[in-house]
């Protein structure tokens, strides 16, 4: 008997070790995540294209969906702007992701987001802003790092 109980506890050890790691894991998986999406708007503070460039998707699969007309649909698209953003006209001054949300899948492959951004920036001088922009989106996990697929922003409006 005594020998049983002493298993039992072993084992019940063995569980609790298996899901903190797992804890762990998810944790740090959802940083990595969280670390991705902020890149996608923090890269343009040291205008480094090559951080953006590697956590979007670079294929046509990609889409970015904007509050305005514009719908950027591959990869190339998003080469377009390039000259914008690398103007000396165009500077960033900080951005803000509030009320982050990340949901992975069963598999943990994918994940989705939600968040409110403020992304702050100055053109010729003149305010060029996004605040409090909801931004929801998708993260896929390939070759061992998250990429954006997909994602969209749009403004709240006041409905009577």
């Amino acid at each position: 008997m005594k020998k049983l109980m002493i298993i039992l506890f072993l084992y019940s050890c063995y569980l609790d070790i298996t899901s903190a790691q797992e804890v762990v894991e998810k944790d740090l998986e959802k940083t990595e995540v969280a670390k991705t999406i902020s890149s996608c708007i923090g890269w343009a503070k040291d205008k480094n294209l090559d951080l953006l460039f590697s956590v979007i998707a670079n294929d046509t699969n990609y889409i970015s969906v904007s509050p305005g007309k514009n719908v950027v649909k591959k990869f190339e698209d998003v080469k377009k702007n390039v000259p914008f953003w690398m103007s000396p006209e165009f500077k960033y001054v900080r951005h803000e992701l509030k009320d982050l949300r990340i949901t992975f899948s069963k598999n943990r492959d994918v994940a989705w987001f939600y968040c409110i951004l403020d992304d702050i920036n100055t053109y010729k001088g003149e305010p060029a802003s996004w605040e409090n922009a909801r931004w929801t989106g998708v993260v896929e996990k390939r070759d061992g790092k998250w990429i954006i697929v997909q994602q969209h922003f749009s403004f709240p409006r006041e409905t009577n």
